[in-house]
């Protein structure tokens, strides 16, 4: 079967998926784009009106938990295949832990059951706890939606039907990929945002590995590489960043405003570049102008520039701060188009290999995408999802002169 005119399988679920065997090209992509468009969405932020579960107790299932904390909910209990280590665990204390067939019959039907996993596909796991007798289950990120003016958690946004000049500006970037696969990945995204449909491409399965660290980045690594990375977190992406390049680089710069997350992140460096005088840690966030603005801290993750903020942040321009890097790394909860904009001089001087996550707000239809191409010359742009639910999703933007 030719790679632009794929097969299709459907499974009639609550959500649906759509299987595909082949990979797009670009004219059966923007086809593909096209009947997602303007298609109607059954689906909606989903309220907190019923007693709230979570199926998953892992790192998705933590911040879930705190979420639902931090906007005054309760959890009355937790399902994970593995309740009983868990459960062990002081982080899930005052949480009830089962396995999913140790729930009765009435948790079953008496819970709103919130999927708190995204590193598999979220209809198989719906399709199984249904069949297990639970009958409300939702992807976590559509509960916390519905808590938007309180939390600026923004990972279940719905992408309102394209404009025609959406669609066109969205068609082009799909066009312009670097590869297949990247098209596949970006219909993939956006029939998650568009219609709660869970897309799939046979041959372009996610990427196993490091986010941020795809083998189309590693290979290009070099020994001398300044790397700034902004949204630092406790500082997973340094220390893969080490183990890729041996230890070998000229200098690292982490910037992280969150004042939990930059000790943690501190520890990190102490703990893997002990007195190292090429590292340094910044505490202001990144944005397009130079100045001050609000923001939410003490999130984890989450963390980030927001009107629901009571701290206040300074901010910076990457353009700014006089460095030369040869590798950005963006996670900024939704400001990385400000960022990218702040960076414009700096992405023209100094060429980097850009990675910059964009599935935190509607900028990761096309607006990120078509800025970078159109401000980037002979760059290689590529589109990956590192997980499920629309989440995880990673623009790489490779020069040219490191790929020849």
């Amino acid at each position: 079967m030719e790679a632009d005119s794929p097969a299709r399988r459907e499974i009639s679920l609550p959500h649906k998926a759509r299987g595909f065997d082949a990979l797009p090209g670009r004219d059966r992509a923007v086809a593909l784009l096209e009947e997602l468009a303007s298609a109607d969405c059954p689906y909606a932020p989903v309220p907190a009106d019923r007693p709230l579960a979570l199926y998953g107790a892992g790192d998705l299932g933590r911040l879930a938990r705190d979420f639902l904390r931090t906007v005054g909910k309760d959890v009355v209990l937790a399902i994970d295949a593995d309740a009983r280590a868990v459960a062990g665990r002081a982080d899930w204390s005052g949480v009830r832990l089962l396995q999913p067939d140790e729930a009765t019959p009435r948790e079953k039907t008496g819970v709103r059951l919130a999927v708190s996993i995204v590193t598999g596909a979220y209809v198989p796991i719906e399709r199984s706890l249904l069949d297990r007798g639970f009958t409300d289950v939702v992807p976590f990120y559509d509960l916390a939606e519905s808590f938007r003016d309180r939390h600026p958690l923004s990972n279940g946004w719905f992408a309102a039907p394209l404009s025609a000049a959406d669609g066109a500006r969205t068609a082009a970037v799909l066009e312009n990929w670097g590869d297949d696969v990247s098209r596949s990945h970006h219909l993939q995204f956006l029939a998650w945002r568009r219609l709660r449909e869970e897309w799939s491409f046979e041959p372009a399965p996610l990427p196993a590995g490091s986010r941020y660290f795809i083998p189309d980045i590693a290979r290009v690594l070099r020994d001398n590489e300044i790397l700034l990375d902004a949204g630092a977190h406790h500082g997973s992406a340094i220390r893969t960043f080490l183990r890729h390049t041996n230890g070998k680089f000229r200098k690292i710069l982490a910037v992280e405003p969150d004042r939990a997350n930059r000790t943690r992140l501190l520890d990190t460096l102490q703990d893997l570049l002990p007195a190292d005088d090429r590292v340094q840690a910044f505490d202001f966030a990144l944005a397009d102008r130079g100045g001050e603005a609000p923001f939410r801290e003490g999130l984890d993750y989450a963390s980030q520039l927001s009107d629901t903020g009571r701290t206040i942040a300074a901010t910076r321009t990457i353009d700014s701060l006089e460095v030369s890097p040869s590798f950005i790394k963006l996670h900024l909860e939704g400001a990385e188009l400000a960022a990218l904009k702040g960076a414009r001089r700096t992405l023209l001087d100094c060429r980097p290999i850009i990675a910059a996550t964009v599935y935190h707000n509607d900028d990761g239809i096309w607006r990120t995408a078509a800025w970078l191409m159109e401000t980037l010359g002979d760059y290689h742009f590529l589109f990956r999802n590192h997980s499920w639910c629309g989440t995880g999703s990673v623009i790489y933007a490779i020069p040219g002169e490191r790929t020849a």
